[in-house]
């Protein structure tokens, strides 16, 4: 069975974004493009919510991105993406398909088709969403060593309790940290 998967940037302080959505903060380098190209190359299908989605849209296909990181541009727009969105009537990049409503039916369905893992990639209140119907199989969270003090926490929206099991870290040499875990379902 496919596994959904939740890739998020965070500060040490668990903030995805700063104040005002600043991003500026994420600390990328070679060593995090690599990691980037192997965990594309690791799914068949990307999952947005509509900020993420109208963000990603808006570099992705553009001369800038394709120039600049031609291969993660290109592992961008054509693996095929699932953006989930009450309130966008057309998704106008390149292999996405809309999904207006019973966004768990579709991931449960999703899960049993044959293929690679899934991943949402930042759309943080899709995750929490997901993570609430039990839905979400691995949570990977980047840990840059940056403290903001402010901005929107990771699992902003959350309204229980979830434990998680460690299953691997890796150290990147710029000081981030990924930790893998899996949600720890009651009873466990």
């Amino acid at each position: 069975m496919r596994k959904v998967l939740f890739f998020m940037l965070t500060s040490l302080d668990g903030y995805f974004e700063g104040p005002d959505h600043d991003l500026t903060w994420h600390n990328v380098d070679t060593e995090f493009n690599e990691f980037a190209i192997e965990q594309l190359n690791s799914v068949d299908t990307l999952l947005f919510g509509r900020v993420t989605y109208e963000m990603m849209a808006g570099f992705w296909p553009t001369p800038f991105a394709i120039e600049s990181d031609p291969v993660v541009a290109d592992r961008m727009n054509s693996t095929p993406k699932m953006l989930f969105s009450r309130t966008l009537a057309k998704a106008e990049w390149q292999n996405t398909r809309l999904v207006k409503t019973d966004f768990a039916a579709e991931i449960s369905r999703l899960k049993q088709q044959p293929g690679k893992d899934l991943i949402i990639f930042g759309s943080s209140d899709l995750a929490v969403t997901f993570l609430q119907a039990g839905l979400l199989d691995e949570i990977r969270v980047l840990v840059n060593p940056v403290v903001l003090g402010n901005g929107k926490p990771l699992f902003k929206g959350m309204n229980s309790r979830l434990s998680l099991k460690l299953l691997k870290t890796r150290t990147f040499h710029n000081g981030n940290v990924l930790l893998y875990y899996q949600p720890v379902q009651q009873g466990e």
